[in-house]
């Protein structure tokens, strides 16, 4: 006990501990431990010392590197080379459990810690000594994964290391086979001399069916592991990957008979120790990880010949084989589909319920995988097959599984193909639910009651206002169960139901919802005394996130729901729930005021920037980042404190680090040997994610500098290396475009005191304007036309400068392509803000006729309402160049006018609108002159000008 003590003490308090013990002491310590080795004859005693002199050694290594324990050293190397085992065994469980004990020394030292783990680990005659230094070595490679150097000196010691994993599975210790577990996973690179040897010693452990499950299952982990760490390695070994299948296979098979298992109605988490679960998860990531092109025409035969087989447990193993696979090999299923559905649904009408359920499954997850192409190609089969096996009364489970199912289809179904069937889905939905609700109240049985509540809420979902007619016949039952079902074993059930009814009053609407959303809201509040009683997973808390814009009325009650819901934030299974929170919050505010946020603010923002510094799922964390960009907007100047400040600041930083940091990572990758074109895939993925983050960087800086304009430059400094950075020549058009929208964000809201930056942005900004890419360009001509809208009297040379430029893009033969006219556009903007803003700087006369001939703008419809209201401005001041001489222009300006609405690049709301429009009512009364611009617009510019009339 005092040596576990001694070294907890150590491991968590070292700094308040050690150092204010006198020297005499600490001396007394340091070498009482070896003695204390030495003299112990108890194995597993001697072990715990040795952790403890581990852990000191571990605090000795100053910052420099320097080892401030030269006797614990020496004690290392004498031990090693001992001819008493206890002392060699002690050695190696010091160096295994601190591999970095050499410091800065290791270098000098490598050649002899090579031959000290040589020597042990040929030692034939104490298996413990080949064991551990087996370890020690897998610790030490581990500890040193980024010296590619030190893997190729230690190369040579991979086979004894590959005859310890194996040996030692055989005396029941699988100690080894995790360390190689650890490499495939951290440093598979470090495999590759030996790769076929150890692919080889992988698949046979796997196949022993001697062995236990546990090391049978690590074994493939090694496998399945390369899979993923090291793709373009493994797919050299197609030799391996093809013996792996069946295995897996084989171990999907291992099942066990079961009388109660289709009635269960407490659903036990899957065994994760079977091997059924283990070989189903491991064919998941193997086909991810290698990619369908290889995995695919491997499985497929298997699969087939699983299909056919009488015991019923081949065919559940290929049922849910198919279903495994369907995320890696999605490209090549695709071709083949009709093919696999139509095979699947044979299997729902299955003699064996387990085989149902796995048809359930393959036909839910094909649904998932390959929406809504699957949706649109199969919706009539495969609607009337699981709606027939729900009616599988005898047998809870299937009937569930066939409800689950049905939510995925209808989840990414094209609502126009649900509706033809909507009269027959609530006709089942409903007597089902009727039956089930009986059950409930007689038997308490809920498991199949908890997926149609489900089925219902994704019908209603995709349906929208089409579901109306029912929804008076759902509304009882559903209330019923929230007011009733308030015992524990219950809360899932009613959680769901809170969701559906939040779907149904969402696709209704108000009129119709309002009637019962006052009493469920009611209900809830009652029930729900304090978020704060239930348990972390409690799963109506996620479903409280469910109270959609049709409780918006109610937003008093949904702050005191949504608030206990952030705190929950950081339990793991609420993390996404929050997240999506979001969008409600910020409607209620936009109903409501900012002042609606205030009660709850402080606590929000501090969830919100530790969640961005620590959200590991990128999905959450974008929409996380998107929410706070958003309700700093809606909160305004003042949202923020110093502490917010400064943590943000902090995290943003990290956040653009590690993005510079991803991309060296990748152009590694590249260089690597093993580089190919699913290597390449993969690595676009990754660079998709990070750009993403980038976008949601730039939106919070965006919301920051709007709201607290140039107070925040000083702040803003410590990013500013980083952005610079961005827009670097050498960078990728993504990260220049998004740098460029940072400073545009300067520019536009800090100006004229952005101009003490322009050092860094001006040059790349004017010469970006010509990029070969169009989103540079577009991010660029942004910036210039703010320059001259916004920026002081500095930045005149420039706009002048920057004419010519725009102009030469506008005029390219190639600048109205889809891919290119969003940038033109900014570019045809600009000039008009140059023109209007900084009018000394250019030569209007010269340069308006040219500008006049490029309107209108269609595709920036923001940019569109510039260019409308400086066109305003020229017409009203009866500016001669745009009128012509005798009106000759107002022709081309009304059919300007019919473009921009036709394209709807006039916003009816805009004061824009309401301008063009008595500009056109002005030409109106001047006879002649209204029939000859009327008569040169086509029919459909003719009924556009009468639109605008109409509406402005």
């Amino acid at each position: 006990m005092a040596a576990v003590l001694l070294r907890r003490l150590l491991s968590s308090a070292f700094d308040e501990v050690y150092p204010t013990l006198p020297s005499d002491v600490q001396t007394a310590i340091k070498s009482e431990l070896l003695m204390i080795i030495q003299m112990e004859t108890q194995s597993s005693m001697r072990k715990k010392v040795c952790d403890i002199a581990a852990e000191l050694a571990r605090n000795l290594i100053d910052e420099d590197g320097n080892n401030q324990w030269p006797e614990g050293l020496k004690f290392l190397f004498d031990s090693v080379s001992s001819q008493n085992v206890g002392l060699r065994e002690a050695a190696l469980h010091i160096f295994w459990n601190f591999p970095g004990i050499f410091g800065n020394q290791q270098q000098h030292y490598l050649d002899v810690i090579k031959r000290m783990l040589v020597q042990c680990m040929q030692d034939q005659e104490h298996p413990s000594i080949r064991t551990l230094s087996a370890r020690a070595t897998a610790a030490f490679i581990l500890a040193n994964e980024h010296n590619v150097a030190l893997f190729k000196h230690f190369a040579d010691l991979l086979p004894g290391f590959l005859q310890a994993v194996n040996d030692s599975c055989y005396q029941n210790d699988d100690s080894v086979l995790k360390s190689l577990v650890e490499i495939a996973d951290t440093v598979p690179k470090y495999l590759r001399p030996h790769l076929e040897a150890t692919l080889q010693l992988s698949l046979k452990l796997c196949g022993d069916t001697s062995l236990n499950n546990m090391q049978r299952q690590l074994a493939l982990e090694v496998i399945v592991t390369l899979s993923e760490t090291a793709a373009a390695m493994l797919r050299k070994h197609t030799n391996i990957v093809a013996q792996t299948i069946p295995q897996m296979l084989a171990m999907m098979v291992d099942l066990e008979e079961d009388e109660d298992w289709a009635n269960a109605d407490e659903l036990e988490d899957d065994d994760f120790d079977s091997n059924a679960v283990a070989g189903e998860s491991a064919l998941d990531r193997m086909a991810c990880g290698l990619g369908g092109k290889l995995v695919l025409p491997m499985i497929k035969e298997h699969i087939m010949q699983m299909l056919q087989n009488p015991d019923w447990k081949y065919r559940h193993a290929g049922l849910m084989a198919l279903s495994a696979i369907g995320e890696g090999c999605h490209q090549q299923m695709e071709g083949i589909l009709n093919e696999i559905v139509n095979f699947v649904l044979l299997f729902l009408q299955d003699p064996h319920p387990r085989v149902r359920y796995a048809a359930c499954n393959a036909v839910g997850q094909m649904a998932t995988d390959f929406a809504p192409g699957f949706q649109k190609k199969f919706h009539e089969k495969v609607i009337a097959a699981l709606l027939q096996t729900m009616e599988d009364q005898g047998n809870q489970r299937v009937q569930a599984h066939a409800a689950a199912a049905l939510i995925n289809f209808t989840e990414d179904c094209p609502k126009s193909l649900l509706i033809p069937y909507l009269d027959n889905l609530v006709k089942h939905l409903h007597s089902i639910m009727v039956l089930k609700l009986q059950e409930l109240i007689q038997k308490g049985t809920k498991l199949v009651l908890e997926q149609v509540v489900t089925s219902i809420a994704s019908v209603a979902d995709t349906a929208e206002e089409k579901f109306v007619p029912y929804y008076d016949l759902f509304m009882p039952s559903l209330k019923h169960i929230v007011e009733n079902a308030v015992q524990k074993e219950l809360r899932l059930l009613r959680g769901k139901t809170i969701e559906c009814i939040s779907l149904i009053g969402l696709a209704v609407g108000k009129e119709k919802f309002m009637q019962d959303a006052s009493d469920v809201m009611q209900l809830l509040l009652k029930t729900q005394t304090d978020f704060n009683d239930m348990e972390d997973d409690d799963p109506q808390v996620c479903y409280a996130k469910e109270l959609k814009e049709g409780f918006v009325e109610y937003t008093e009650q949904v702050v005191k729901l949504m608030v206990p819901l952030l705190k929950f934030y950081f339990h793991d299974g609420v993390r996404v729930a929050a997240a999506e929170s979001m969008p409600l919050l910020l409607e209620c505010a936009r109903v409501r005021g900012p002042e609606y946020l205030t009660q709850m603010w402080h606590f929000m923002c501090d969830a919100l920037i530790k969640a961005i510094g620590t959200e590991p799922d990128s999905d959450v964390l974008s929409e996380i980042m998107h929410s706070f960009a958003k309700c700093i907007e809606v909160m305004g100047d003042g949202c923020l404190n110093n502490e917010h400040f400064e943590e943000l600041g902090g995290i943003l930083k990290a956040k653009l680090e590690e993005h510079f940091k991803n991309q060296e990572l990748r152009q590694v990758k590249r260089q690597d040997e093993d580089y190919d074109e699913q290597v390449e895939e993969s690595l676009q993925d990754e660079d998709d994610n990070d750009v993403y983050i980038l976008t949601k960087v730039s939106d919070i800086l965006h919301s920051i500098f709007s709201s607290y304009k140039e107070k925040v430059l000083p702040w803003f400094e410590q990013l500013l290396p980083l952005i610079v950075n961005l827009i670097c020549p050498h960078r990728p058009w993504p990260d220049r475009q998004w740098g460029l929208c940072i400073f545009d964000d300067v520019i536009e809201h800090c100006s004229p005191a952005s101009f003490k930056y322009a050092e860094y942005f001006l040059r790349p900004m004017l010469q970006y304007v010509c990029d070969n890419s169009p989103e540079v360009r577009q991010a660029a001509a942004y910036g210039l036309g703010v320059m001259a809208q916004y920026g002081g009297d500095n930045y005149r040379p420039f706009c002048t400068e920057a004419l010519p430029l725009l102009v030469r893009v506008i005029q390219s033969a190639d600048s109205k392509t889809k891919e290119n006219v969003n940038a033109t556009e900014n570019c045809i903007s600009a000039v008009g803000k140059i023109m209007k803003f900084k009018p000394d700087c250019v030569n209007v006369e010269e340069v308006l006729p040219h500008w006049l001939s490029w309107l209108p703008l269609h595709e920036d419809k923001e940019e569109a309402v510039q260019t409308f209201s400086y066109l305003c401005d020229l017409i009203e001041s009866n500016h001669p160049i745009v009128l012509g001489p005798n009106n000759t222009n107002l022709p081309k300006i009304f059919s300007i006018i019919a473009e921009g609405e036709m394209h709807e690049a006039i916003k009816h709301e805009d004061p824009c609108a309401k301008r063009l429009a008595n500009v056109v009512r002005q030409v109106q009364t001047s006879g002649g002159l209204w029939t000859e611009c009327i008569a040169q617009l086509s029919p459909e510019q003719q009924a556009a000008i009468q639109e605008l009339l109409n509406s402005a």
